[in-house]
């Protein structure tokens, strides 16, 4: 294994430069800085990652919080979660991944013992109960967190109140009213929402929450009548759901779907009825570009931009980790693609 003392050596420098080099610690010129990290390059140098982390008080960990649910679409969740770790390794970290479901607990557990130099959170809550534990440092009352300063934090997700928070989502309410305005543009009065799991909602979950309110806002500008219904998915779960949109709303000629697992039974139960996609019932999905084109019917939707998001969330963690980021909401403007299963309203 090669030591800092030959990269030194390689490099025509001392160990210490070297070790100011990979700690950051002192400014070192430009022709210097670039020799020794050649020498690194061709040593292939990797430093020893414990005693890094006591030279520079620094973990180079990012820890991801994603818990695993059977009510969510966990594709999205783990492309996401790769777009973090790929993203994290061309900065130099590595990423721990908590899959548990301790919420608060693991806030703690990761900040107070200096586990992980920063968190990214995913599933974020209207009122998520870990919040205050970022706002305020993380660290159990009393104790101080290894650098001694609040740890750097980005959520994957929008709460209700962001301040004090930094933020990375897709805009879902501008997603929501952007179904609606497809179908009012086409001539649709009655919509049908199919949406995810009760449970989903139960929790408040934000990106659930912030779509429906922006396609009811958009609907009622647009004199849409709209009819919400959380689904488990699977066949029996839509099949039932579906009888009951219609028994409430026979009218219905637009469905908006925001759960991937019920996208291909609502189609195959649409058939099943004699209801042609798109000559007689239109359907927009909100959901992966993969699972739009793959469907029965290639399906006019807004794409989940995973790896956009997960990218900007480093990004903006390895810049308040460097003393440069500030507490901010990015939101990620939703783009839909028209494909064969949208047209005019029937009449």
């Amino acid at each position: 294994m090669v030591t800092l003392a030959e990269v030194a050596q390689h490099a025509g420098v001392s160990a210490s430069t070297v070790s100011y080099v990979l700690s950051g610690k002192r400014s070192i010129s430009a022709t210097t800085r670039q020799r020794v990290e050649q020498s690194i390059r061709e040593l292939g140098y990797h430093p020893n990652a414990g005693a890094r982390a006591l030279a520079s008080s620094r973990s180079n960990i990012i820890a991801l919080m994603i818990p695993l649910r059977t009510d969510m679409y966990v594709p999205v969740m783990m492309e996401i979660a790769i777009a973090v770790a790929t993203t994290a390794r061309t900065h130099g970290y590595d990423v721990l991944l908590l899959t548990g479901e301790e919420g608060p607990d693991a806030v703690r557990r990761v900040t107070g013992s200096g586990l992980a130099d920063a968190m990214i959170l995913m599933d974020v809550e209207l009122d998520d109960e870990r919040l205050p534990l970022l706002r305020g440092g993380g660290a159990p009352a009393g104790a101080k967190s290894r650098a001694g300063d609040e740890q750097p934090s980005v959520l994957i997700g929008l709460p209700a109140d962001t301040s004090g928070l930094t933020c990375v989502d897709l805009d879902w309410s501008a997603t929501g009213a952007l179904c609606a305005e497809h179908l009012a543009r086409l001539g649709h009065r009655d919509v049908a929402v199919i949406g995810e799991a009760p449970a989903v909602y139960e929790r408040h979950t934000g990106f659930a929450e912030r779509t429906l309110d922006g396609l009811r806002a958009a609907a009622r500008e647009l004199g849409l009548r709209v009819l919400h219904r959380a689904c488990e998915g699977g066949y029996d779960a839509m099949a039932a759901t579906l009888a009951r949109v219609f028994d409430e709303r026979p009218g219905t000629t637009g469905f908006v779907v925001q759960n991937e697992s019920a996208v291909e039974p609502l189609l195959a139960l649409l058939r099943q009825q004699g209801r042609a996609v798109p000559e007689d019932v239109s359907v927009v999905a909100i959901c992966p570009d993969q699972v739009a084109v793959q469907a029965s019917v290639r399906l006019t939707s807004v794409g989940i931009p995973a790896q956009e998001m997960g990218r900007l969330a480093v990004e903006r963690l390895v810049a308040k980790l460097n003393g440069q980021g500030s507490d901010e909401v990015v939101l990620i403007a939703p783009e839909l693609t028209v494909r064969a299963s949208s047209g005019p309203a029937a009449h």
